[in-house]
């Protein structure tokens, strides 16, 4: 039974290997982990590829239940199936062995997505780190193998931001996954309660959203927020 298991663990492994593993179409899944539909020229953009070769990518990724299609008039928008998928991508950069370039600065873009980002519909870079220290100091959360776990008094706290943890219980995701930031060799909160608590911080006004980027900014009423909430400093 056990070794029925293997097998099919390894033929996953291999599936997803043979979707990701060609540079196109890893660039073509980063950019959809912003959270957005895309069309297919913006992703052979992203690629670097033609729109004819583009469109044979997406068809294997679509085939294979990585992507969905969605049809507004003439256009066609590909997205995410599922925003699980970038809670299991994402970490899949922590295997490849550090090796800097010498000599070669990281670019600006790469930087400012290393600060604050957004992980598919959740937040991400030193921002997603740094809000999972300060709830885990304060008593918020705590930490296991795999997830994190609101506390009582957690659950407070996110209720006073207009977040039914119970409710959250309730949906097909992980209530608060431990997503592997790959800049920060960290986790930051994912699952339905770190797309909760993103959500609030956006219609509040604490964060904002750079247009066609998954560059986030905090704003100054976000930061006084952060700091009277949570205690984190904000330059």
């Amino acid at each position: 039974m056990v070794d029925g298991w293997v097998k099919q663990d390894a033929r996953a492994a291999a599936m997803i290997g043979s979707v990701i593993g060609v540079p196109a179409r890893a660039n073509m899944l980063a950019a959809l982990a912003a959270g957005q539909a895309l069309t297919a020229t913006e992703l052979a953009m992203h690629a670097g590829v033609t729109p004819q070769t583009a469109s044979s990518h997406l068809k294997k990724m679509t085939d294979a239940n990585f992507l969905v299609v969605e049809k507004q008039g003439r256009h066609r928008y590909f997205r995410l199936s599922d925003p699980r998928m970038v809670d299991a991508l994402e970490p899949l950069a922590h295997l490849i062995p550090d090796s800097p370039i010498v000599h070669k600065r990281p670019s600006k873009q790469l930087q400012e997505l290393r600060e604050s980002r957004m992980c598919y519909d959740h937040l991400a870079g030193v921002l997603g780190v740094t809000l999972v220290d300060a709830m885990m100091a304060q008593g918020y959360l705590e930490e296991g193998d795999d997830d994190f776990t609101p506390t009582d008094s957690g659950i407070k706290f996110f209720d006073d931001l207009g977040i039914d943890v119970d409710q959250l219980r309730g949906t097909r995701r992980h209530l608060a996954r431990r997503c592997l930031d790959w800049s920060e060799r960290r986790p930051h909160l994912g699952g339905a309660l770190g797309a909760a608590l993103a959500s609030q911080f956006l219609e509040r006004g604490w964060i904002s959203r750079v247009q066609d980027s998954r560059k986030i900014n905090v704003t100054i009423k976000g930061k006084r927020a952060f700091k009277s909430r949570l205690d984190i400093a904000m330059n």
